[in-house]
């Protein structure tokens, strides 16, 4: 039913609708483990049962322990590696307690999945799973309503005006003549490339300083549910 490395996180725009950008979530406890080994409990806070616990390290671990509470799950395919799957069945405020080494790696993106659809809310950890999601969002955005697509970005760049305009005038360039084509046309991974172009070009180097930076991203994160 489940494949580790091919499971579909973002199913189109019911999938990205279910997603909230949070650098912390309140499903996610760590504990304090050995001197080499991370320790951490992952609640079912859906309010639903729950069939898949994906995560994503910023690093390759190994899955030292895990021990699935009020449910029973098992790890899909190799414990060593990026990515992880652990598939059964967990009811509502059941809990995962997984190990692994290295103790310094850190959660980039977690979710919660009801079948092959994503259930309450998404961990996301880094600038860079922050820009994957908005390139495949913008796509997914694209194909079921371009409309409103259109109405987000408009809304950004009423809202972002002077900012851009002040931005622009420094880079020789109208960011909203740039950036137009790219969300019309360009597939997930070049909309990402853009997304971080940008991110960079405001010297931000942390989640919080996209999210509550200079830059109001609230429309567009508002049309993909992050």
């Amino acid at each position: 039913m489940f494949r580790k490395k091919g499971l579909l996180l973002v199913l189109g725009l019911t999938a990205i609708l279910s997603m909230s950008v949070a650098a912390q979530v309140d499903w996610v406890v760590p504990y304090v483990g050995t001197a080499d080994t991370t320790f951490v409990s992952f609640s079912n806070t859906t309010g639903v049962a729950v069939n898949v616990l994906h995560l994503e390290f910023d690093q390759e671990v190994t899955i030292t322990e895990y021990i699935p509470f009020q449910g029973s799950m098992v790890l899909l395919g190799e414990a060593t590696g990026t990515t992880f799957d652990f598939v059964g069945e967990l009811i509502p405020y059941g809990e995962m307690f997984v190990k692994w080494q290295p103790v310094g790696a850190s959660i980039v993106f977690g979710q919660w999945l009801q079948g092959e659809a994503p259930v309450g809310q998404t961990l996301i950890g880094s600038i860079a799973v922050l820009g994957r999601l908005f390139g495949q969002g913008i796509v997914a955005a694209r194909e079921a309503n371009p409309d409103a697509l259109n109405a987000a970005f408009q809304t950004f760049f009423l809202e972002n005006g002077e900012y851009l305009a002040g931005l622009s005038a420094s880079l020789g360039m109208s960011l909203a003549e740039a950036l137009m084509p790219v969300i019309l046309e360009a597939p997930a991974a070049g909309i990402e490339n853009f997304f971080n172009t940008i991110v960079g070009m405001l010297g931000v180097t942390s989640l919080e300083e996209v999210i509550g930076g200079d830059l109001d991203f609230g429309a567009l994160f508002a049309l993909l549910g992050l």
